[in-house]
C-alpha cells in the first residue's frame, strides 16, 4: 500500500488541468476540426476542480502504478538529438552511400538523393518525431490515436524493428572479433596460417587472399550454401553475447544512461571519420579514387532504377518505418520545437555520409593501386620465366625495372607490343587494370571486412589504423542497436504496465526488458550459424525493403489524410508556441503518392531480378554467385505476410466494433494508457 498526499496535489492537477483545457480548445478553434469537447475530458476536469479530499488517502499499489505512471523525459535536448542521431548514421549507409555514388552516376546521384532528402525524408522525419512527441505513445499506440484504421501499422513497424534488430548485433560480433585480432601483428587477415604441425600454408587460403580466407573461414566460418545447416559457430557466440552486454549496460538506467553515453558513442565517429579523411588524402593513389569521385552523368537523371536508389537510401539512411524514432520522441516534451529537430538530424546524417565517402574513395584507390600494382610485378616475372624456358619470344621480355611505378610501366610496354605478341602475352598472364579493380568493390558487409581490411593491410601503421577503424563501426553499431532496442522496449512499457514496474533495468533478474534481451540474443544465434551470412543478406537486401515502404505510406496517410495535417499542425504550432511552415503540410499530402511510386517501381524492379547471393566456395577458395533456393523465397514471402497481418486485422477488428475512421479527440492523445493528461509542465513526479 502506499500513501499519497493528496491535498496541495490535487490543487496543482486542477490548475494545470484547467490549463489543458484552454489548450485543447483553443486547438479545437484554430484548426476549425472538432466540434465539442470529448465527455472523458469534461469529467476529468470536473474531478480534478473538486475540493482536495482528507489530507491523506490509501492508494493501491496496483492502482498507484498505473494511474500514477510518469513518462521519463530526456535531460535535456542536447541528449534526445545525440540519440537520434545515433540511431539514423548507421554504419551500412557509409559503405552502400558510396557504393550507389560509383554506379549510379556520381555527384547526379548526389543531387537525386538530396532533392528526395527535402521533398519526402525530411516531412517524414518531422511526422515521426511529431506523432511521437505529440502522442506520447511508442509505435504500437501512436498511430492507433492517429487514426484508429490504421492502428495496425504499428504492430507492423514493431515486429520489422524487432526482426532487423535480431541480426543487427550480428554486425557488431564481427567487429568485437575483427577487433581482438587488431591487437595483433601482423593481424590475422594479413597472411594466411600455417598448417598444423607443418611450415606449408593452409593450401585453402593459397588459392585466394589472406583476407578473404579470414573473413569467410575463420571468421564466419561460411558454408557453401545457404540449405548447409549446422550449429552458431562458437567463435562469434562470445562476441555475440559480449555486443548484447554493452548494450544493456549502456542502457541500464534507461533514459539517464542512454543520454550520457551518446556524448560519447555518438561524437567519436565523427573525430574517427575526420582523421581518417586527413589520412587517405596522402595515401598512394588516393588521386584515383577522388577522380571517382568527381564523375557526374547526366544520363542517370533519366534512369528510374537510380531514382528508386535514392529513395529507398533516404528511407535506410534516416531508418524511418522501423520504430525508434517515434518512440525516442515519446520522451521529450511537448513543447519541443521538432522542426528543427528533424533539420538538425537530416543534415547530421547527410554530412556523415559526405565525410565518409571521401575517405571511402581514397582508401579504394590506395587499394586498387596497390593491387594492380602487385598484378603487375607478378606477370612481368612471369613472363620473364616463360622467357627464359622457351615458352615466349624474346620480344615477350617485360622492362627490367618495374619499382617506380609497376603499372603504367607495364601497361605502356604491353601497348607498345605488336599485337600477335600481344595477344600471346596475355593468354599466359591476367590484364591488369586500375579501373576494373577499383569497380570490384562489392555493396554490403563485404565492403568493410574485406577490400576495406585489405586496404589497411597495405599501409604502414596498420594496426593502429585497424583499431580505429573497428572502433568506428563499434561505436555506430552499438548506437543504432541502443536506438532499435529503445524503439522495442518503449511500446512494450506502454503496452504492459510489469514493463514500466521498475525504474531500473536491472533491478530485478526477471524485469522484462532483461527478458527481451536474453531472448533476442538467442534468436540471433540463428545468424551466427555457417549460413547465416546469408539469411542476413536475404533480409536485408530482399525482404525489408517493401514492409518499409507500406509502413512509411501508411504512416503519412494516417496523419496527412486521416487526422489532417492541417489540424495536425495547428495542435503542435499551440503546444510548441511556434507556427508551422505551410509548406509541410502540402508536403505531407504529396508525400504518400511519391511513396506510392517508389512502392511499385520497387516491386516492378523486384519481380525482374533474379534472387542470387555471393557465396564462398571452399572447394576452389572463391566467392561464387548463387542462386535462392526456391524454399527461401517462399519463407521471405511468408515472413512479408506476417509482418503485414496486424494491418488488415486491425482494421476489420475497428469495422467490426465501430470504432470511427479519423480520431475523435485532439487531447484524448496525451492521456496515456493508465497514465494522467500530460502537457506541458504537468509531468508527475513519483
Amino acid at each position: 500500500m502506499a500513501w499519497v498526499s493528496e491535498a496541495q496535489a490535487l490543487e496543482a492537477r486542477a490548475a494545470k488541468a484547467q490549463a489543458w483545457e484552454t489548450q485543447a480548445c483553443e486547438a479545437q478553434s484554430r484548426g476549425n476540426q472538432l466540434k465539442q469537447t470529448s465527455l472523458l475530458e469534461v469529467e476529468a476536469a470536473r474531478v480534478l476542480k473538486q475540493k482536495p479530499l482528507p489530507k491523506k488517502v490509501e492508494v493501491p499499489e496496483k492502482e498507484k502504478s498505473e494511474v500514477l505512471f510518469t513518462r521519463p523525459l530526456w535531460s535535456n535536448k542536447v541528449e534526445y538529438i545525440l540519440a537520434q542521431v545515433g540511431y539514423s548514421v548507421r554504419a551500412v549507409n557509409l559503405w552502400r552511400f558510396p557504393y550507389l555514388w560509383l554506379h549510379n552516376g556520381g555527384w547526379t546521384f548526389l543531387i537525386m538523393y538530396i532533392f528526395l532528402l527535402f521533398l519526402v525524408g525530411v516531412p517524414l522525419l518531422l511526422l515521426e518525431m511529431a506523432a511521437g512527441q505529440r502522442m506520447r505513445q511508442g509505435s504500437t499506440g501512436v498511430w492507433k490515436i492517429i487514426s484508429p484504421w490504421i492502428g495496425g501499422v504499428g504492430y507492423t513497424s514493431f515486429m520489422v524493428c524487432f526482426i532487423t534488430g535480431l541480426y543487427l548485433n550480428v554486425f557488431n560480433a564481427w567487429t568485437l572479433t575483427y577487433l581482438g585480432h587488431s591487437f595483433q601483428f601482423p593481424a590475422s587477415w594479413e597472411h594466411c596460417p600455417l598448417l598444423k604441425n607443418s611450415s606449408d600454408f593452409d593450401p585453402e587460403c593459397a588459392q585466394t587472399t589472406p583476407s578473404m580466407y579470414f573473413w569467410y573461414r575463420m571468421t564466419l566460418k561460411a558454408s557453401d550454401r545457404i540449405e548447409d545447416g549446422g550449429p552458431p559457430v562458437f567463435s562469434l557466440s562470445l562476441p555475440l553475447l559480449v555486443s548484447w552486454c554493452l548494450v544493456g549496460v549502456f542502457m541500464i538506467n534507461g533514459l539517464k544512461s542512454i543520454g550520457k553515453v551518446m556524448y560519447v558513442l555518438v561524437p567519436v565517429p565523427y573525430l574517427i571519420m575526420l582523421c581518417f579523411l586527413i589520412w587517405s588524402l596522402l595515401l598512394d593513389g588516393a588521386v584515383v579514387g577522388l577522380q571517382y569521385l568527381g564523375v557526374a552523368k547526366i544520363s542517370a537523371m533519366y534512369n528510374m532504377n537510380v531514382w528508386c536508389q535514392a529513395g529507398v537510401q533516404v528511407l535506410f539512411a534516416l531508418g524511418l518505418g522501423y520504430g525508434p524514432i517515434v518512440s525516442l520522441s515519446s520522451h521529450m516534451h511537448l513543447s519541443n520545437n521538432c522542426l528543427s529537430d528533424a533539420f538538425v538530424v537530416a543534415l547530421v546524417n547527410l554530412g556523415a555520409m559526405l565525410l565518409a565517402t571521401p575517405f571511402i574513395f581514397c582508401v579504394l584507390g590506395f587499394w586498387a593501386t596497390v593491387i594492380t600494382h602487385r598484378c603487375s610485378e607478378r606477370n612481368a616475372e612471369t613472363l620473364s620465366r616463360l622467357v627464359i624456358l622457351g615458352k615466349l619470344l624474346p620480344e615477350a621480355q617485360p622492362p627490367p625495372n618495374l619499382l617506380d611505378n609497376p603499372t603504367s610501366i607495364f601497361t605502356s610496354w604491353l601497348n607498345s607490343l605488336p599485337q600477335s605478341i600481344k595477344s600471346m602475352v596475355l593468354s599466359h598472364v591476367p590484364e591488369c587494370s586500375l579501373e576494373k579493380q577499383f569497380l570490384k568493390v562489392k555493396e554490403g558487409p563485404s565492403f568493410a571486412f574485406l577490400a576495406f581490411v585489405e586496404a589497411m593491410s597495405f599501409t604502414p601503421g596498420s594496426v593502429f589504423w585497424s583499431i580505429l577503424f573497428f572502433l568506428l563501426l563499434l561505436t555506430l553499431g552499438l548506437n543504432l542497436m541502443i536506438g532499435t532496442l529503445q524503439g522495442i522496449i518503449t511500446p512494450l512499457q506502454d503496452t504492459f504496465s510489469s514493463f514500466r514496474k521498475y525504474a531500473r533495468l536491472l533491478t530485478d533478474p526477471m524485469f522484462p526488458p532483461v527478458v527481451v534481451f536474453v531472448l533476442m540474443f538467442l534468436c540471433g544465434l540463428f545468424f551466427i550459424r555457417p549460413s547465416g551470412f546469408y539469411y542476413i543478406r536475404l533480409l536485408s537486401e530482399y525482404w525489408v525493403i517493401l514492409p518499409i515502404i507500406i509502413i512509411v505510406i501508411l504512416e503519412n496517410m494516417a496523419v496527412g489524410w486521416a487526422y489532417g495535417a492541417r489540424r495536425f499542425l495547428a495542435e503542435l504550432a499551440i503546444l510548441c508556441d511556434h507556427s508551422t511552415y505551410p509548406i509541410i503540410r502540402w508536403l505531407w499530402c504529396l508525400s504518400p503518392v511519391v511513396l506510392l511510386v517508389l512502392f511499385a517501381t520497387t516491386l516492378f524492379l523486384l519481380s525482374l531480378k533474379t534472387f542470387t547471393y555471393v557465396a564462398w566456395d571452399s572447394s576452389s577458395s572463391k566467392e561464387v554467385l548463387r542462386q535462392y533456393p526456391s524454399w527461401g523465397l517462399l519463407v521471405m514471402i511468408a515472413l512479408f505476410l506476417i509482418v503485414i497481418l496486424p494491418i488488415p486485422a486491425y482494421f476489420v477488428y475497428c469495422l467490426t466494433h465501430g470504432i470511427p475512421f479519423k480520431s475523435t479527440s485532439c487531447n484524448e492523445s496525451v492521456i496515456s494508457s493508465g497514465s494522467l493528461p500530460l502537457t506541458p509542465g504537468m509531468e508527475l513526479e513519483e
